[in-house]
């Protein structure tokens, strides 16, 4: 670890900074740049039938800006404009964007391949930082201005005669390694040139081309430009962050609370290098906050989907909100707490989110079809709990969580994870139909008078089969229960005690099932457990389940 080979970059001293003070409160101005800096990182870039796929697909969400390409500078983003134009493919309210270095033949090439196009961003730039200034260009800062000077020159030349509406962008490329006087002085040589207004204004955008510090350093430097530009109601502060050191969804947060009005970025953060800021994840990230995040982002499958097949790159498990993983959870006391938060909010009828690990709802994006709760080895009684809740409608009484618990334990030592369905056929088996060697068949019951039988006031006949012979008691108890445990007690020679019952409706309508659960100790040996049974009559339910628990503890 040859760590004495590199130095710190240097920071900004502003201790006037305000930003850390500051909340996000709404949604930037966004611009993909999926299409062109996202597309020309890709191992096998899009086809013009893909770029066009992906480009109604940014439409859909609700993109106003897009970057489309660099049509100066390759035949098929040049070809995919013109499809694009030609096809009437862009609506009235979308703004596209062509970038373009400050040359004149190139600027000349763009404005053709925009010909018919409303509304159009032309994105110019050129680098400025310090060691890009001397190690490829070999220029003084004089002769870099003169580059910017120059291609915003002729960007408004050739927007003299352009039928539609033509916006400004300039980009100090490499703007994290730029003094910022100097950054200043390059983006207002360009800003005299074009002459913007409130009511025309120009895009300034500071990139992170290169990652290069902390978050907060690249904060300190969006606000020092922001609060010095010249008439900054004329100018929309852009910025463009990428992930080199895993920071640039903190970057472009900061940006924000220091006067940033626009972010430029891909999505899922598709980008050159470690890539660009994943303005999925920032745009999450404000709706996981309350705030409206301007984007229609709400089936994020659809979304994924369109871009991996198009970008031929798979999206991470572990990716923020779109990962196959984000919204499952394996620990024990992780699942516990989000069965625990779910059935508080359902309780209490809140409608604000509020459950343990889970930061959002995962329906609300579209993910309300996967599994939350994922059961391995480590996984606890908790997270079994849940699944029978959520998946199957079972709200286990809590001194049976670890007696199904242990049971789903043996098989996931031997076997790794287990899936809901699983889980649900060792339920049936264990509980549900166990019906050996006593068979609940069918039963009768009456109300007896007290005075007749001293205290009991309930008697029941039950038909069952032992081991295949059929069979049958009348017995009396002071209700249902107590009546069918004396019965069983007798045949089975059991001395048996109820613990514990519990019932509760397993759907909504006339069609509903109830379930009931037993628990059950054979006083003779201390043994318990409990019992499962199901039924449209809730006292046939409490029978099958008190038989279920006799024919576990035997």
């Amino acid at each position: 670890m040859n760590y004495k080979r590199y130095r710190k970059n240097p920071v900004v001293d502003y201790p006037e900074r305000e930003w850390p003070n500051k909340e996000i409160e709404k949604a930037p101005l966004w611009c993909s740049v999926d299409l062109r800096d996202g597309n020309q990182a890709l191992i096998e870039p899009m086809v013009v039938e893909e770029k066009i796929e992906f480009f109604n697909m940014l439409v859909k969400l609700g993109f106003k800006e897009i970057e489309i390409g660099f049509p100066s500078a390759s035949r098929i983003e040049y070809d995919f404009l013109r499809q694009l134009v030609d096809r009437k493919m862009i609506p009235d309210d979308v703004t596209v964007q062509v970038l373009t270095q400050c040359r004149e033949h190139l600027i000349a090439r763009t404005f053709e391949a925009i010909q018919g196009v409303k509304r159009a961003v032309v994105h110019i730039y050129n680098s400025t930082s310090t060691l890009q200034r001397d190690v490829v260009f070999g220029m003084s800062r004089p002769e870099i201005i003169q580059i910017a000077v120059e291609g915003a020159k002729l960007v408004k030349e050739y927007a003299k005669d352009f039928p539609g509406k033509i916006m400004l962008e300039y980009s100090p490329e490499s703007f994290t390694g730029t003094e910022l006087d100097f950054a200043l002085e390059i983006c207002t040589a360009v800003q005299d040139i074009w002459q913007p207004t409130p009511d025309n204004k120009i895009i300034f955008n500071l990139p992170s081309t290169v990652e290069m510090n902390t978050p907060n350093v690249y904060a300190d430097q969006i606000e020092w430009m922001s609060k010095h530009f010249r008439d900054r109601d004329s100018i929309i502060l852009s910025v463009h962050p990428h992930n080199d050191r895993g920071c640039g969804v903190a970057a472009s947060e900061l940006a924000l609370l220091a006067g940033a009005d626009r972010v430029e970025g891909t999505l899922f953060g598709n980008g050159e290098r470690t890539g660009n800021v994943d303005i999925l994840t920032i745009a999450y990230n404000m709706f996981s906050q309350g705030i409206y995040p301007g984007l229609a982002i709400e089936n994020i499958h659809e979304i994924a989907e369109v871009y991996e097949r198009c970008c031929k790159l798979p999206i991470p498990e572990r990716h923020p909100y779109a990962g196959k993983l984000v919204f499952t959870a394996f620990s024990g006391s992780h699942q516990d707490a989000i069965n625990k938060g779910v059935r508080a909010m359902k309780e209490r009828g809140s409608e604000i989110w509020q459950v343990p690990y889970l930061p959002i709802d995962p329906a609300d994006i579209g993910r309300m079809y996967e599994p939350i709760v994922r059961i391995n080895s480590q996984s606890g009684k908790g997270g079994v709990a849940f699944i029978m809740e959520t998946y199957f409608g079972f709200k286990l009484p809590k001194g049976m969580h670890k007696e199904f618990a242990d049971v789903v334990q043996v098989i996931t030592e031997r076997q790794g994870e287990v899936g809901p369905e699983q889980i649900m056929s060792e339920f049936r088996k264990c509980y549900l139909n166990r019906k050996e060697p006593y068979h609940f068949r069918r039963s009768r019951m009456e109300e007896i008078s007290a005075a007749v039988e001293g205290d009991y006031d309930t008697r029941v006949t039950v038909e069952y089969t032992f081991d295949g012979e059929a069979r049958s008691f009348t017995s009396t108890g002071n209700g249902p229960i107590d009546a069918i445990r004396h019965g069983l007690a007798q045949e089975s020679g059991l001395d048996l005690r109820v613990l514990d019952y519990n019932e509760h409706a397993l759907q909504e309508g006339s069609t509903a099932q109830a379930a009931a659960y037993i628990h059950l100790m054979d006083n003779n040996t201390g043994k318990t457990t409990f019992g499962v049974g199901i039924s449209s009559n809730i006292t046939r339910a409490s029978f099958r389940a008190m038989f279920s628990a006799v024919n576990r503890l035997l």
